[in-house]
C-alpha cells in the first residue's frame, strides 16, 4: 500500500513537472515566432489585381530564421483573362550583421488562367516553381532588397523578370 502511494505521488510529481516544462517550452517557442507578409493592389485601364501573402518565421537566434508563407493572387484583365494563383513558400533568412540579410526562398504556385472565349485560346492550369536568392538592407522590422529567381521560365513563370525588388515586414 505504501509503495502504491509513493508511486502515485511520484507519477503526479513527474506529470506536473512535464506539464510545466511543456508549457514553458511552448511559451518560449511563440516568443521567437515573428509574423509578416504582404498585400498588393493593382488597377488601371480594365485591369485589377490583388494579392495577400501572410508569412511566419521562427527566429532561432540573431542570425538565423526559417519560416513559411502563403500566397493568394487574383488578376483580371477585362475581356482578356482571369488568373488565380494559390500556393506557398519556405523561406530561410540569415543576418550577416543586423543590417544585412541574405535570403533563400522556395515557392510553389498553382496558376489557373481562364481566357475570354472570344480569344480562342486554351485555358491554363499549371504549377510554377521559383527559387529566390536575395539580399536586403534591414532597418528594424523592415527589409528592403532584391532577389533573383534561379528557376525563372519566361514561358511559365508568373513573374516577368527573374530579378525582383522586395520589401518584407516582420513583427
Amino acid at each position: 500500500m505504501k509503495s502504491k502511494i509513493i508511486g502515485i505521488l511520484l507519477l503526479t510529481f513527474l506529470a506536473c513537472s512535464f506539464s510545466g516544462n511543456t508549457q514553458e517550452n511552448q511559451n518560449q517557442f511563440w516568443k521567437n515566432v515573428r509574423y509578416g507578409g504582404g498585400l498588393g493592389l493593382n488597377f488601371g485601364n480594365g485591369f485589377f489585381g490583388a494579392t495577400i501573402a501572410p508569412s511566419a518565421i521562427y527566429q532561432f537566434n540573431n542570425h538565423i530564421a526559417l519560416g513559411v508563407g502563403l500566397n493568394a493572387t487574383f488578376n483580371n484583365q477585362k475581356d482578356v483573362y482571369k488568373t488565380t494563383v494559390l500556393g506557398g513558400s519556405i523561406i530561410g533568412l540569415y543576418n550577416i550583421i543586423p543590417e544585412i540579410q541574405l535570403s533563400g526562398e522556395f515557392e510553389q504556385l498553382n496558376v489557373s488562367r481562364r481566357y475570354d472565349i472570344r480569344l480562342n485560346t486554351a485555358d491554363d492550369n499549371y504549377w510554377s516553381p521559383a527559387l529566390f536568392l536575395g539580399a536586403g538592407f534591414r532597418s528594424g522590422n523592415i527589409i528592403f532588397g532584391v532577389r533573383y529567381n534561379v528557376l525563372h521560365d519566361s514561358n511559365k513563370s508568373i513573374y516577368l523578370d527573374p530579378w525582383a525588388p522586395f520589401v518584407r515586414f516582420f513583427f
